[in-house]
């Protein structure tokens, strides 16, 4: 693990899985698990296990959020959920701007401006997500798409409130297809990150802002993915449904060894 003043952050992003009972069980049984870690970890609920999974937390290292949100506070949103209604049920902290909400829902990244001023105003800690498709990629475009989800997810956001987000480099060719990014493409685009961060709005901030990856993180490669320098932390999607395999990429640093 390498020498950094920013707390390593594992996040487990559960989407559209698990009932009541699966995550009350998920919960009693990971917080035995883990607490020892010094990491800090976030469990991303569903929406209707986010109470329960709140309460599961209470006294625990978990912290709990939600995987999206909406812009308003309340009004004639059919099916929607505010960040007030999120924080009521026991929410800290809340991703915003997944590529699945961006390619199947059409989210834009003025959208997701949106969700996160209104996350920070009301202290609903946000993750950035970010990330660019297999074509995108392909062109060379990494660092075009890159700046331009940067530039307009955080548009008129003052360095304050940017150095309460969280950002998270997640490749879309890499979700859900076992393609995980290596080691050292990750960093460079991490660095990219930080770099861009440090330019906009301060070299304080861009030291101390925390950026994850995500894309196929799993137990046999959390360890060296957190060797790089600018790697703060992981997103993880399928391996975070089971406690045991969630807890070995939590647990990072002693299953590399």
């Amino acid at each position: 693990m390498h020498l950094t003043q920013r707390r390593p952050l594992i996040v487990a992003n559960w989407k559209m899985h698990k009932t009541l009972a699966e995550a009350t069980h998920f919960i009693s049984e990971l917080a035995l698990r883990v607490a020892n870690s010094t990491v800090e970890i976030y469990i991303a609920s569903p929406y209707t296990a986010l109470h329960v999974v709140a309460n599961g937390c209470l006294s625990t290292k978990l912290i709990v959020g939600a995987q999206n949100m909406n812009e308003n506070d309340q009004g004639a949103f059919t099916g929607e959920i505010s960040g007030r209604m999120l924080l009521d049920a026991g929410a800290k902290f809340v991703i915003l701007g997944h590529s699945e909400r961006r390619s199947l829902y059409g989210e834009s990244n003025e959208l997701v401006n949106k969700k996160l001023k209104k996350a920070l105003e009301i202290n609903l800690k946000p993750i950035l997500c970010i990330g660019e498709t297999a074509e995108e990629r392909e062109r060379g475009d990494t660092v075009k798409i890159l700046t331009n989800q940067l530039r307009y997810s955080l548009l008129d956001l003052s360095p304050e409130e940017v150095f309460n987000l969280t950002l998270a480099y997640e490749p879309v060719w890499a979700i859900g297809t076992q393609q995980t990014a290596t080691p050292d493409v990750a960093q460079e685009v991490h660095a990219f990150c930080r770099e861009y961060f440090m330019q906009e709005y301060g070299a304080d901030i861009g030291h101390k802002i925390r950026i994850l990856y995500g894309g196929s993180v799993k137990p046999d490669n959390a360890a060296k993915l957190m060797e790089e320098k600018d790697i703060d932390g992981l997103l993880v999607g399928s391996a975070s449904l089971s406690a045991d395999s969630f807890e070995k990429i939590v647990n990072y640093s002693k299953v590399g060894k």
